[in-house]
């Protein structure tokens, strides 16, 4: 255990409910590589997310979610998984899992894992039995292979991009030694899509999910949850580009097929009958990137997903009216479904919240970015529903903008040459305490390089400092999930829209709690008298400053 991880001070017991325990839950996502380093080596790994459960739980969360941690070639860092029933040795062994999983549930928090159905690594057993067993195998159907087009099949099946940059498909050697079919990769040639139609392919993934509950966790994050189901006929896109701009643009015809549904209704019902067996609820979350609010929530009908992050929040500008229509949207069309929204800020794809609130590129530790990211959080934590923290986040981590090149390591980067979509700089290791790298992030280890490098300014964010300040990040995290606990009129329920000045935005939760955001450049009235319970920042009496939000604990008005 680390020196500097706090001491366990107990978790405080949520306010008692039927509902099951996902619909108001926060889960803190963690990247594995990034947490914490048991063996030295400068990776993350399972022990060193099991020497931070008590600092998790003394954060006040409900649960974990792990990235992938399977074995893999790390092309993309575990996302190309070799193996969906094992651990790849740099992370620990199945022994070191299963005693993460008795720890979790020792300390109260549920575990999520990662699991990703829309394609594997080029080195799993099942693609290269499909590359020894030649054109018009079974073991080819699993995946997407095609005949090329022009002369000699020289050409790719169809015009579609790849998310990660180049083409969608890559040509084969036949085992003969010829140029073969070609087969599809949404991501990189080294993550081949499965093939979905194929039955024997969702067969294998119902045996992969017993295999993990069978070990005790509690349930599921989906990776690319709108994707599986292709065009049957694989035609040319009216925008091959589409893919390779971002995920608010994408090819319709591999992505949100009405076929996904049926996989989502199977698995579904896999939880249910572990649920069936001992009362507790295992869930679903999926990764669901869809144009519009409504088809986000086809995705959380009650014999579906039991939830889908809800990314418009994340993407969303700094601006009351946009947040507004955002968390509008999304209670009338997914919380009609009978699920809650699933909100989120932050994650390891994304630019962090303190640097993307800055309003200046290149602007780390911004104190504007900062102000935003922590009323951001406040706001977020008294929105009806579930929310999910990525680590680093109660910290109020900057994204690292600077990294060299040759450290990059992040597929996108190798493929289009280019810095803009790079997510290395959200992924960093988390500094756990001192003046230097490595941050306390290697266990005992000084001198040790992590796998990315920290910067020097990593000192001022670190764990330790976090806990000592009352003023940080961390504190008002803790704070914000102790009320969320105790207070009746939080976690799931209703919402009111109160009146407010233009760029304030101001909510009632129950009848007795008050969530008020300035999202302007002046300070103005606060909705409420007095002192409030808790504020992102200085909140003097009667006034609430730009970039702040607060809760009041008060008789709401009924209009």
């Amino acid at each position: 255990m680390l020196s500097t991880l706090p001491a366990d001070t107990g978790h405080p017991s949520r306010t008692t409910t039927s509902a099951p325990w996902w619909r108001d839950a926060v889960i803190y996502q963690v990247y594995v590589r990034s947490f914490l380093d048991s063996t030295g080596d400068g990776i993350g790994d399972l022990a060193g997310v099991r020497a931070g459960l008590p600092y998790l739980r003394k954060l006040g969360v409900d649960g974990i979610w792990l990235s992938p941690f399977y074995p893999s070639p790390q092309h993309d860092h575990g996302y190309d998984v070799a193996d969906y029933c094992g651990v790849d040795p740099v992370y620990g062994d199945l022994a070191e899992f299963d005693r993460l999983v008795a720890d979790a549930r020792r300390l109260g928090l549920r575990l999520l894992l990662d699991i990703v159905p829309n394609h594997c690594s080029s080195e799993h057993p099942w693609f290269r039995e499909a590359l020894a067993a030649g054109p018009g195998s079974a073991p080819r159907s699993r995946f997407h292979f095609a005949p090329g087009r022009g002369p000699d099949g020289a050409e790719p099946p169809n015009n579609w991009r790849a998310m990660f940059g180049g083409p969608a498909w890559s040509r084969v050697q036949e085992p003969d030694g010829t140029p073969g079919e070609w087969y599809l990769h949404l991501f990189t040639p080294e993550q081949p899509d499965l093939n979905w139609r194929d039955p024997a392919v969702g067969d294998d993934f119902e045996q992969v999910l017993r295999f993990w509950l069978d070990r005790g966790v509690d349930g599921f994050r989906i990776d690319v949850a709108a994707g599986l189901f292709k065009h049957p006929e694989l035609p040319d896109s009216d925008d091959p580009g589409a893919d390779e701009r971002a995920r608010d643009a994408v090819n319709q015809l591999a992505w949100n097929r009405p076929e996904v549904h049926g996989v989502w209704r199977r698995w579904r019902s896999v939880c249910e009958e572990y649920t069936a067996r001992d009362g507790h609820e295992r869930l679903l979350v999926g990764e669901v990137s869809v144009p519009t609010a409504r088809e986000h929530a086809d995705y959380v009908r009650p014999d579906e997903l039991h939830q889908a992050f809800f990314f418009d929040l994340l993407s969303a500008p700094w601006d009351a009216d946009a947040f507004r229509s955002t968390i509008t949207e999304a209670i009338r069309d997914i919380a009609g479904t009978g699920s809650t929204v699933t909100w989120v800020l932050n994650n390891h794809d994304q630019v962090r919240t303190v640097t993307r609130y800055a309003g200046e590129p290149g602007v780390e530790g911004s104190g504007l970015g900062a102000a935003r990211a922590r009323a951001a959080a406040l706001l977020m934590l008294a929105l009806p529903g579930a929310a999910y923290v990525y680590q680093g986040e109660e910290l109020g981590l900057p994204e690292v903008l600077d990294l060299p090149d040759e450290v990059l390591t992040d597929p996108i980067f190798h493929r289009t040459g280019s810095r803009k979509h790079v997510r290395d700089g959200c992924r960093v290791p988390l500094p756990w305490s001192g003046h230097a790298s490595p941050f306390g992030f290697s266990q005992g280890m000084a001198g040790t390089r992590p796998w990315l490098p920290q910067p020097e300014w990593f000192a001022e964010h670190a764990t330790d400092r976090a806990l000592a300040d009352t003023r940080s990040f961390w504190h008002l995290y803790r704070e914000s999930l102790q009320l969320r606990r105790s207070l009746p009129q939080l976690g799931e329920g209703t919402l009111r829209w109160l009146d407010a000045p233009p760029q304030v935005l101001a909510i009632a939760r129950g009848d007795g709690l008050i969530c008020a955001v300035n999202f302007g450049t002046e300070p103005v009235p606060a909705p409420v008298p007095g002192s409030p319970l808790l504020a992102s920042g200085p909140c003097p009496d009667g006034v609430l400053p730009p970039a702040t939000a607060a809760w009041w604990t008060a008789e709401c008005p009924t209009s």
